[in-house]
C-alpha cells in the first residue's frame, strides 16, 4: 500500500493537485526541505506547495518509487523537468530558464497517510542550469 501511497502522490503532483496531495498527507507530517528547514504540518506543507506553485512549474518522469518490507519506509527517485518562472528569495533571476534535475525522496508512512516527506537534488546543479545565458 505504502508504495501506491507515494505514487499517487506523484500522480497528484504531475496533475497540479495539491488538495490531492494534501490529502494523502497526515495532519502532523514532517517536511524536510532540500537545503532548508523542516517544517511540520499540513497547513505549513500547503503554504510550500503554493510558493512552488508561483515561481516553478515541473513534472516529475522516470519515476521509481520502492520501500522496505514493512512498507513503513518508501523512497523514490525522479526526473525534474521544470521552467523557472519567478525569482525565489535569494535564487538566480528567473525569465523562464528550463531545467532537468535528477531528485529524490524519502517517506515515512503510518495508517495509510505519508507522515514525512524529504526531497534531495543537487542545488549546485539546478543553479547552474538556470544560471546559463543563452546566445542572442
Amino acid at each position: 500500500m505504502s508504495q501506491s501511497l507515494v505514487a499517487e502522490y506523484y500522480r497528484a503532483f504531475n496533475a497540479g493537485d495539491y488538495a490531492g496531495m494534501l490529502a494523502l498527507l497526515a495532519d502532523d507530517v514532517i517536511h524536510d526541505i532540500n537545503q532548508g528547514a523542516r517544517e511540520t504540518g499540513k497547513a505549513r506543507f500547503g503554504a510550500f506547495l503554493e510558493h512552488m506553485r508561483e515561481c516553478y512549474r515541473e513534472q516529475l518522469v522516470e519515476l521509481s518509487v520502492m520501500s522496505d518490507a514493512t512498507g513503513k519506509h518508501v523512497a523514490a527517485e525522479f526526473i525534474v523537468l521544470g521552467t523557472y518562472l519567478k525569482a525565489d528569495a535569494s535564487l538566480p533571476a528567473a525569465h523562464g530558464q528550463t531545467y532537468r534535475l535528477p531528485a529524490g525522496a524519502f517517506f515515512e508512512t503510518r495508517d495509510d497517510k505519508i507522515t514525512r516527506v524529504t526531497t534531495y537534488y543537487n542545488l549546485n546543479d539546478w543553479l547552474a542550469q538556470v544560471s546559463k545565458v543563452s546566445a542572442p
